[in-house]
């Protein structure tokens, strides 16, 4: 006899129940789609665009407006002078024309054949203008004593302007110049590889050093909760700070490094840190574990806490040593947190650019991916190149990340 009941998940509560349940995820949907999904939708649309830093602002008509002659008297000649450009060097702008109301006192001798006038209000058509145009016009005027009665200017109403301009972010012109200028040379993959040096030993070296950590710590002994504290700080303490302190500590003439070097004679000369290659390449990767591998000991300790003590106990009573205990006990139950914060740091890792930026601003061999957006964008006001740069490290974060997820975890059970 077939079930009369409907089979599970297709009933009417049910069906409340995932309404209920999407009507509750909205606000989260919502706060992702805008705070990561239109961002990332608009560095893809910047990144086909032939645009610069300049063309985010619209062309625009830009207007001056004086009085020139200086009236002293009912009866004086003067000019009102309207000086006009076009914001733009590189964009038109069609229909250009403006507005404007003649003050009282003020009568008007003659005007411009591009212009008319009603009453007191002003029009002029100026037509279509080509990038970077300028234009001024002079309107000659008698000055009345109700000019000085009122004590209003010209430009105490000021002259509105019209103007059809293509916005360069909304325009339908589209190119690929962006991406071949960033694969084009041997520049890209030299900044390719620079990124994949400091995110690979930087994420390997903040593991092993939380690793080695946590093992000092997993003990309970006198001063171990300061002792704790004090692992945090590189962590805690804000970047800036840390990376100017490195930077003293370093630096080639009045560094304290320096003069321990030189005074034990390990050299003769004093060592540029952070401005030679692949020095400064190799300093930048240290300070990297050094500050970030707080995070990876908080994690890898409390996995090593939540072990249960039972079977140590029992691989020392069949006369494993230490190191036996560690890799055949220990590592099998941190290899699961130890992808997960390899992931999370390799991504990280990837895209940082402040403590470099802050320590040799990419130079000397230390230009990262994330740096030549920077310099892209901004140094060269080129904002279309960059966004490109930004796609491609999307690229590959994203080829990493699902090549990690489906090979790598799934090897160790995650």
């Amino acid at each position: 006899m077939a079930d009369a009941h409907p089979p599970s998940g297709t009933g009417p509560l049910a069906k409340r129940e995932a309404r209920l349940a999407w009507g509750l995820l909205t606000p989260t949907i919502t706060a992702v789609a805008l705070v990561v999904v239109l961002p990332l939708l608009a560095i893809f649309w910047i990144s086909i665009k032939p645009i610069n830093l300049a063309d985010l602002r619209a062309p625009e008509v830009v207007l001056r407006e004086d009085l020139r002659g200086n009236p002293e008297a009912a009866g004086d000649a003067a000019t009102i002078r309207y000086r006009l450009r076009n914001s733009s060097q590189e964009q038109p702008i069609g229909a250009v024309s403006f507005t404007d109301v003649i003050p009282d006192g003020l009568t008007v001798e003659t005007l411009d054949d591009r212009c008319s006038l009603d009453g007191r209000n002003l029009s002029c058509a100026l037509g279509d203008w080509a990038p970077g145009t300028r234009d001024t016009l002079t309107i000659p005027v008698t000055i009345g004593q109700a000019y000085f009665d009122n004590g209003l200017r010209p430009q105490d109403s000021p002259a509105v302007t019209d103007g059809a301009s293509s916005n360069a972010l909304t325009n339908s012109t589209f190119t690929l110049d962006n991406f071949a200028r960033v694969f084009s040379g041997d520049e890209f993959f030299e900044v390719l590889w620079v990124t994949l040096f400091y995110t690979v030993f930087g994420t390997i070296g903040a593991l092993l050093v939380g690793l080695f950590a946590a093992l000092l710590l997993n003990k309970s002994f006198r001063g171990q909760g300061i002792l704790r504290g004090l692992y945090l700080f590189p962590y805690v303490a804000p970047v800036i700070a840390v990376a100017f302190a490195w930077l003293i500590l370093f630096d080639p003439f009045s560094g304290s490094a320096n003069a321990l070097i030189l005074q034990m004679g390990v050299s003769q000369e004093a060592i540029n840190f952070f401005g030679e290659r692949p020095l400064a390449l190799i300093m930048v990767t240290i300070f990297e574990i050094w500050r970030y591998f707080p995070l990876s000991f908080l994690f890898i300790l409390a996995r090593m806490q939540s072990i249960d003590t039972d079977m140590y106990e029992s691989a020392d009573m069949d006369g494993a040593s230490p190191f036996q205990q560690f890799w055949y006990l220990s590592v099998p139950q941190l290899l699961g947190i130890l992808s997960v914060l390899f992931l999370l740091r390799f991504i990280w890792t990837f895209n940082k650019f402040d403590d470099i930026f802050l320590l040799t601003g990419g130079n000397a061999g230390t230009r990262t991916l994330t740096v030549n957006v920077y310099e892209q964008a901004f140094a060269v006001s080129n904002i279309g190149a960059g966004a490109a740069v930004a796609v491609v490290i999307f690229g590959c974060l994203l080829t990493f990340s699902i090549f990690f997820l489906k090979y790598i975890s799934q090897e160790e059970g995650l």
